[in-house]
Formats: C-alpha cells, structure tokens, sequence
C-alpha cells in the first residue's frame, strides 16, 4: 500500500487518486530568466522520481510543469542584455530544458508557458470577480482573502495573525493588507496583454491555478514543489482554484525540504549561489541526481564538494558492478540451479520486497538505494565466484528494474561516448593481437589511446574488460 505525506493533513496517507488508472501531477517549474542553480534541481529530480515510481506502479502520470515567462525577473533581465523578454525566456527554457535532460528527467506531459495561457487566466479573473472573491481598483484586480473562509489551511498560517503583522502603506488599495494581485497595469517598457481591466499582465499566484485547470481539469492527484512554496503560492493557489471552481483543488500536496550549501542558506549575498551547470559539469549530472536521491525528499538536504565527492564515489560503485555484470554475463553458460542458487533468488526476491516496501513508505529513495547497495555487495560477491548465465541475468534484471525506477545510471550529453563501444572492442582486439606478436609497444600504445578516451581495460583469464570511467 503505497502512502504519502500530504503537507495539507500533516499526516502520510494511504495513496488513492481520483481514477484507478491516472494521477494527475502538477509541479511548478522555474521562472526562466537565468540558468537553474542546484537548489531547482531537487524539486525536479525527487518529482521525476515520484512519477517513476508511480509508473512503475502501472498509473498512467498526465505531468504537467509550467515556465513562468513573464516576471520581474525576466523584465528586469532583458532589460540589462538590450533583449526583448522572449528572447531571454526562450533562450532560457531551451537551456532548462537540457539541463532535465541531463538530469535524466522524463520530458513532461506539456510544460504550458504563462504567456500562452492568457485567455484561461484572464477567464478565471472574471469567474473570481463575478463570485465575489475579486475585486479591481483602477486596473489591478485583487483576491480578497477574507472572502474564502479557509484561507490558511495549507500553511496552517490564520488569516488574522497574517494581517496584524502585514505592513499597510499609507496609499494601499486593498480592502486588507492580505489580499493579493490577480492582474496588474501595464507600466512602461513591459510587455502587456488586453483585459476587461485594462492592459497588463497576471500576478504570480493565478498562472499555475489556470494553467493546471485547463491542462488536468478542476481537480488533481498530486500537487508538488519546494517548501518554500507552501506560503504564499500555493496557499493562494488554493484559495483561487476552489474559490472559483466550487470543490477541492488538490487531493495530495507534497512538497520537498531545502538545499543548503555548507549548511548554509543559499543566496547571492552569502557568495553561495550555485548554477546547476556548474555543479553537473563538475561532477557529473549523474551524480547530482544520486546525490538529491540519497536523502529522504522531506529532509534538509546539506551541498558540499565533500559530499559530493562521496555521491560520485558511491554512484562508481554501482556502475562498476553493472560493467562486471554484463562482462560476467557474456562469458557465462546456463547450468541447472542449485539449492545454493534458490537461496540467492530468494535473497533477490526479499531485496525486492524490501524496495518495494520502503519506496511505498512516502518515496523513501534514500533507503531504496541502500536496497541497492545490498544487492550490489551480493551481485559482486556472486561475479567472484559464480558463474551461472540464468542467477547473473536474475541480478542483472533486478538492479536494472531498482536502478530504472530511480533513473540513476545513463547517459548525459555531457559525457557523450568519443569512440563506440564496437571502436573499443576493434581496438582491444588489436591490443590482443599486438601482444601476441610480442609488440608490447604497440600494445602498451593502445591501452594509452583507450585511457587518454576514459576507457579502461582489465585482462581476466575470461578476457579483456573495458569500462568506461
């Protein structure tokens, strides 16, 4: 029975979506105005993970994550670059794009950009106003938060507190100092869209409530993202999407601790901020993904060059055994399984269990990877000294199936192959020739060329074992 912690109850609860064969999961995605830095990546690898997973459990997953293309932000970075704003945000996206990519992230459902949503936001701006849940003041419309009772259910915050310790300027149009924006005037120099209220564009909160509506429908499975959304965003989310839709928006609310980097908070002011990219081109994006994988997703995360050096050293672990594996496997011949073979499937089929138990247990990846690690130990005690094809492809099958689910071992397009696996084999068998002509020098050569391409080779009385390293 799989269960999740639902932020909305404080409490984990039994997993039961609206339809027996689809979840319906929305994730806020970035503001695009610059490349992504580590703290966004959590949120996009321990989500992409949660639908893995939910895959695996035979759901179809509609996954929808949005970009939001028009903010301050992007306004602002246009404007130093000389750029329109799409020229900032279509840059940006592609560039997003590849970095989820290089996150083995699965491409979603639909990534809905804001500014090709308008009709619906501005349609859901006239529905809240008709209900009485809006309200516009010389071409900014407001949500008044006192109008939906149970504002504050999400982030447990009371509306009361909320407004005693809001600052009220002087000039403020608000009937409180809570309410907040669903659309706002034009000014000069930004880019705008025709409204009933003139021109302008939408504030932050309406664009994800509109955008999941139209895309998954008035109610949802799954709504997810960082902690730090929970307050206002998805707080107003809420009060928007049921005030206007009349029923509950969002069945599950899950959302993702903070990264710090050496246990501090993140920020440009503390000299700490750091882009993704850096960070994959540093120690491989692989290693990133492990890394955010190897903790619980509820639980603050620490970032530091240490620990993830110890990510990339553990991560080597598994590839090396798979490499082991497959090399095994080729030289290997079926045979008839013994009682000391049943034992190590039953073994098998008890890891299995196990992952299966933890990862239903809220998406615990951290303990499925020790999971992992146990069957690697017994994978590589096996390769030592075992040699059955039909026990080394129930391994094969097992670590595939745990290490599919958690995306954990492929390919980046930073770490594109310079020569094919065919080219290596050409060139070991070259090796292997040179050596048996006595040319040691040539052979010697060839282990250079191969090693100067990170390919490592290994001579084993089964034959020469390469890897990639």
């Amino acid at each position: 029975m799989l269960k999740v912690y639902n932020t909305l109850t404080k409490r984990k609860e039994e997993f039961v979506p609206l339809s027996e064969s689809e979840v319906k999961m929305y994730v806020c995605g970035p503001t695009v105005y610059n490349l992504i830095h580590i703290g966004n990546a959590r949120p996009i690898i321990v989500f992409d993970a949660v639908r893995r997973y939910l895959i695996d459990r035979g759901y179809s997953v509609n996954f929808v994550q949005n970009f939001t293309d028009v903010d301050d932000k992007i306004i602002k970075k246009a404007n130093e670059e000389g750029k329109d704003t799409m020229e900032i945000v279509d840059f940006y996206i592609e560039e997003t794009l590849k970095d989820m990519h290089n996150l083995n992230v699965l491409p979603a459902t639909v990534n809905p950009r804001v500014t090709s949503e308008m009709p619906q936001i501005i349609a859901m701006i006239e529905t809240l106003i008709e209900k009485g849940f809006a309200y516009e003041v010389d071409g900014t419309v407001f949500f008044e938060t006192e109008s939906f009772a149970e504002y504050g259910k999400l982030s447990k915050k009371v509306l009361s507190e909320l407004e005693a310790g809001a600052r009220i300027e002087v000039d403020d149009i608000k009937k409180n100092p809570m309410d907040f924006v669903l659309w706002k005037p034009k000014k000069e120099g930004e880019p705008y869209w025709e409204s009933p209220w003139g021109k302008g564009r939408p504030g932050w909160h309406i664009e994800c409530s509109a955008m999941s509506k139209k895309y998954l429908g008035e109610q949802i499975d799954i709504h997810a993202g960082g902690e730090d959304l929970i307050f206002p965003h998805h707080e107003n989310e809420i009060a928007q999407s049921e005030a206007a839709n009349g029923k509950s928006f969002t069945k599950y609310w899950l959302h993702n601790s903070f990264l710090n980097i050496d246990n501090k908070k993140m920020s440009k002011s503390l000299g700490n901020f750091m882009l993704l990219r850096d960070v994959g081109e540093a120690f491989g994006y692989d290693t990133v993904r492990f890394f955010m994988l190897a903790a619980h997703y509820r639980s603050p995360l620490n970032f530091s060059d240490t620990l993830m050096e110890s990510a990339k050293a553990s991560l080597l672990r598994i590839k090396n055994c798979m490499e082991d594996l497959n090399f095994a496997i080729t030289k290997a011949e079926e045979e008839p399984i013994d009682e000391a073979g049943n034992e190590l499937i039953a073994q098998v089929d008890a890891y299995k269990a196990r992952f299966y138990t933890v990862m239903d247990d809220d998406f615990n990846t951290a303990d499925a990877i020790s999971i992992i690690f146990e069957l690697v130990k017994t994978t590589n005690t096996y390769i030592k000294k075992g040699r059955n094809k039909r026990l080394l492809l129930i391994l094969k099958e097992n670590l595939d199936h745990f290490i599919g689910i958690l995306g954990l071992l492929y390919k980046t397009d930073e770490a594109k192959e310079s020569i094919s696996d065919d080219e290596v084999l050409e060139w070991i068998a070259k090796r292997v020739q040179a050596k048996k002509s006595k040319d040691f020098a040539k052979a010697d050569e060839i282990r250079a060329f191969l090693e100067s391409n990170n390919i490592q080779i290994k001579d084993t009385r089964e034959g020469v074992q390469f890897k990639r390293v």
